[in-house]
């Protein structure tokens, strides 16, 4: 038998001007700029370049001046919201370049044939991470043959190997850490301190790792004043060489620029929104006056040349309005971190951070977290002591035993301080460094040490003992 019914569904539509407006939300300052240039090309109502006649008051023109019917009482319709001046002085840090990239860069340096080159370059690219190759010559045979078509030899694999162990970061290439350090070595400066590392790495690998120090004396036959200066010499040492550099940030633009410049001024905090390379959009005359001159026509021509140009206008009209609200809402949304944060904001001190999540500064701005996140990624802002992505001032936190919130980043802080300052001959455990945080007022579990120590980087006690 069927049932017949009426089902009544309640759906949220995004409307063209929404959608555009959380798209441009999200993008940093570049990307808007190409966004914005990539619209002017596409859209020939739009236009960046004021004309001779020019209407000195068109920006305090509203774009909701674009009606329904095409009355449009003022042609040019900009974004006036930036600074006047359209190419201000402004500070940018460098990205590094691509583990990968330096090293094919490194290779087109050497005199190989260009089989060698293929060979070289696929193992390149086989390296992982933090540098090391982790797969075997022969493995390596099999790819070159079944995924590039380069018929090798082990030997010929192992001779190109020999060629990127040479180059720059020191270590790379290596096939284990041991490997890795001994790269390192061979490439300094032989002194007798360096040559006993070399033999600790090569002949005592095993009790170097376990940090056996008398073992090591024995079998070398070395004193403890020569264990002591070798191993200063192995500690200096990259065990990740391939981490020096980022590939994350490889990309078509080697710069970062900020999207928020810090302005304080006794006690003050502003700040501005640079517009750097981003073009000023307004309406082009020609078309608006296409669009009035079919007005009431009959010609079949002329109205399908002011539908087209009315479809123009509606998406540059979405366009530019999204563009003020982006303005609005990143700007509202810095506003309100500069006001949660204003005593971390005045000299950077990481001990004045507030605990801080999205949900604060939703809050404070009536904006839906999910603004909130998309204001704060991908976005930067220029401090009088660094820069830094927004990102950066949300953790999480905690109370101490005076039942203050501190903040996640406040905790990490006490406890490299405890570890720096701990005796590298009886170097602190976990659970000794949840006493020592305690002295100091933070009751934290010994898992939360444990994971703090290692987002820090912080080896555990055994590989902190020092001689």
């Amino acid at each position: 038998m069927l049932k017949t019914g009426l089902e009544l569904k309640q759906q949220q539509k995004l409307s063209p001007l929404q959608i555009q407006t959380i798209k441009l939300i999200m993008m940093p300052v570049q990307e808007l700029e190409q966004k914005v240039r990539a619209e002017l090309e596409s859209n020939p109502v739009l236009d960046d370049t004021p004309g001779p006649d020019s209407d000195p008051d068109t920006k305090d023109v509203s774009i909701d001046a674009i009606k329904e019917d095409g009355d449009i009482p003022a042609y040019r319709l900009k974004v006036n919201n930036w600074g006047k001046d359209p190419r201000p002085e402004y500070n940018t840090f460098a990205v590094k370049e691509g583990f990968t990239q330096s090293l094919q860069r490194q290779l087109g340096f050497r005199n190989l044939t260009p089989h060698q080159r293929e060979v070289a370059s696929f193992i390149i690219g086989s390296l992982d991470d933090d540098g090391y190759l982790r797969r075997s010559t022969d493995t390596l045979v099999d790819d070159l043959a079944f995924r590039a078509n380069i018929e090798t030899t082990t030997e010929e694999v192992e001779e190109m190997l020999q060629v990127i162990q040479d180059f720059e970061p020191s270590g790379v290439g290596a096939r284990d850490l041991r490997e890795c350090l001994l790269i390192q070595l061979r490439n300094l400066n032989q002194t007798p301190e360096v040559r006993t590392a070399i033999r600790i790495v090569d002949e005592c690998f095993q009790d170097f790792s376990n940090k056996h120090f008398q073992k090591i004396c024995s079998k070398l036959n070395i004193t403890e004043e020569q264990l002591k200066a070798a191993f200063a010499k192995i500690v200096k040492l990259n065990p990740s060489p391939g981490g020096q550099v980022e590939d994350a940030y490889v990309d078509q633009s080697q710069q970062i620029v900020p999207d928020f410049i810090l302005d304080e001024h006794d006690g003050v905090l502003d700040f501005t929104m640079p517009r750097f390379n981003v073009p000023e959009i307004r309406v082009n005359k020609k078309y608006a006056d296409l669009l009035l001159d079919a007005k009431g026509s009959s010609e079949r021509a002329q109205k399908e040349a002011a539908a087209f140009v009315k479809q123009k206008l509606d998406s540059a009209k979405w366009f530019v309005e999204a563009l003020k609200q982006r303005q609005n809402t990143l700007s509202k949304t810095m506003r309100a971190i500069l006001d949660y944060q204003y005593d971390y904001f005045l000299d950077g001190d990481e001990s004045n951070l507030r605990p801080m999540v999205l949900k604060d500064i939703a809050e404070m701005t009536g904006f839906d977290i999910s603004t909130i996140s998309r204001v704060v990624n991908s976005k930067f802002i220029e401090t009088h002591f660094g820069i830094f992505p927004l990102k950066y001032f949300f953790s999480e936190g905690m109370e101490n035993k005076e039942g203050e919130e501190v903040s996640t980043r406040e905790l990490k802080k006490v406890l490299q301080e405890c570890v720096d300052s701990e005796d590298k001959k009886k170097p602190l455990t976990d659970e000794e460094l949840v006493d020592k945080m305690a002295e100091r007022g933070y009751n934290i579990a010994r898992r939360t040490i444990a994971k703090y120590r290692r987002q820090l980087n912080i080896p555990i006690a055994r590989w902190r003992k020092e001689i």
